[in-house]
């Protein structure tokens, strides 16, 4: 493999029924600030049928060229024929970074590629980079400039891992939804579209979708939230949990948690915030009984304001947010919400 041949950054554009998910402006986001590092240009790849006029949304949010795969097979997701469409793209474009959501589709399609095209993948990376591998000199190694560096949680969010993918093109990664900005959109901007028609060919491996049945969602997406109400543990119970809905309901908020309410089966995995669960970005963020391990805190620092209120004075959230009050929440929450209420009145 010649590295050298290998030039660019490849977002993978996901879309379902027609629809471009928020993942995929965030990768060209991402993918912008790694281009500039390396002097190239990011080409996003968008993959499904009848789905060419998605491409101009692609470059308003600042995708150079947009590679448009476009075939009836490809009208729902399925593995293999999407599988083949990607893998057949970077065959031919050699692209030296391909980023995919760590959504259930990029979780399932990252990986199968990774194996296609003979190159690593690192798997729901909540940070990336352009940099020196190994980080430190080390005596008998090459140090090698530009490469990508992969921020991962490890060994369940205990800690952090930065990997490398120094002697294989491309450098792929799985991205987790929500850590990355996407770019301010240009109104108007046309792509600079490139069609390609991957070989696709029906084997074993094809699945036959018989039907389809969409189920409304039952919880909110707290990643589209602009005030969320977070609990954890220390909230003590899943009945306890209505004083927040309270609050939340107050303030026109959403209810979410950490992850140990989760696994205490209090609250949806939908619901979770933190490495292991949702990264969120609202507003306001209420951390309510919270202790603030690193954690959580990595899935909701960027939070515009952080509000904790918490009976330890020493627990780690108060690190984190901008206000703070030591105390009982199930005195302070109830009234916290009647003062919202009552300000509301007036």
């Amino acid at each position: 493999m010649s590295l050298e041949e290998y030039k660019g950054v490849f977002t993978f554009a996901q879309q379902v029924d027609h629809k471009l998910e928020g993942v995929a402006f965030e990768l060209i986001g991402k993918g912008k600030e790694l281009a500039k590092d390396l002097g190239t240009e990011v080409t996003a790849v968008l993959i499904g049928s009848g789905i060419k006029d998605l491409a101009d949304q692609l470059a308003e949010y600042g995708a150079d060229h947009v590679i448009v795969v476009d075939d009836p097979k490809l009208e729902n997701y399925r593995t293999e024929p999407y599988a083949q469409a990607l893998a057949g793209v970077i065959n031919e474009f050699k692209p030296e970074i391909v980023l995919v959501g760590a959504t259930a589709i990029g979780r399932d399609l990252g990986p199968t590629v990774s194996a296609r095209v003979k190159t690593g993948l690192t798997a729901d990376c909540t940070q990336l980079d352009i940099g020196n591998f190994p980080l430190e000199p080390k005596e008998g190694v090459t140090q090698k400039p530009n490469q990508l560096l992969m921020t991962r949680p490890a060994f369940g969010g205990n800690t952090i891992a930065t990997i490398a993918c120094p002697d294989n093109r491309p450098q792929m990664a799985t991205v987790r939804p929500g850590v990355m900005i996407k770019l301010d959109p240009v109104k108007g901007a046309k792509a600079d579209i490139i069609e390609f028609k991957p070989d696709l060919t029906e084997n074993n491996k094809y699945v036959e979708i018989v039907e389809v049945i969409k189920e409304a969602k039952k919880t909110a997406d707290i990643m589209d939230a602009k005030i969320l109400v977070s609990g954890g543990r220390g909230v003590g119970s899943p009945e306890n949990f209505k004083i927040l809905d309270d609050l939340a309901e107050a303030i026109g908020g959403t209810v979410s948690c950490s992850r140990a309410v989760v696994d205490a089966g209090w609250k949806p995995k939908d619901l979770q915030v933190g490495q292991t669960g949702k990264t969120v970005r609202p507003n306001v963020y209420f951390a309510i009984g919270i202790s603030g391990a690193i954690q959580h805190t990595a899935g909701m620092e960027e939070s515009d304001i952080i509000i904790a209120i918490n009976k330890d004075e020493s627990a780690p959230i108060f690190d984190v947010a901008d206000y703070g009050i030591v105390g009982d929440l199930n005195k302070i929450v109830p009234a916290l919400t009647e003062a919202i209420k009552a300000a509301v009145k007036e």
